[in-house]
């Protein structure tokens, strides 16, 4: 059972929106689903889903910190996946918003990275391995 349906996120332009998610998604394992003229899906098989739509125009973007969405983490099954995403993801046209390093205020295994959006929607990249791993 997955733990999280789906998930929708407004985005300020929505095929700039589909520039910078696709290739991050993608390389998730995220497959293109349907798509209209307010909004664009990702889908990993029968589970989660990933729908971006287009902004309201009372709306402005997204300001960290503020109430409201904080953080988007995906783990990684390595430093070298967290470092590749990052990559990626900036390939893609995020912003980067702490570099990939150790966070030893999580754990002594914590590496990550976050990433925004041009709407100011942040990434995390993480891994964390098992005590024992």
């Amino acid at each position: 059972m997955a733990l999280l349906d789906h998930l929708g996120i407004t985005v300020g332009d929505l095929e700039r929106g589909r520039a910078q998610f696709h290739p991050v998604l993608t390389a998730l394992g995220y497959e293109s689903g349907g798509e209209d003229d307010h909004s664009i899906s990702w889908h990993n098989g029968d589970e989660t889903e990933i729908i971006l739509y287009t902004w309201d125009e009372d709306s402005e973007p997204h300001r960290h910190g503020r109430i409201g969405w904080q953080h988007l983490a995906f783990a990684m099954p390595s430093r070298a996946e967290v470092d590749r995403f990052h990559a990626l993801a900036l390939d893609a046209g995020w912003s980067a918003v702490r570099e990939p390093k150790e966070y030893p205020r999580y754990s002594e295994r914590y590496y990550a990275s976050f990433v925004e959006d041009a709407d100011g929607i942040r990434v995390e990249f993480m891994y964390n391995p098992p005590k024992d791993a």
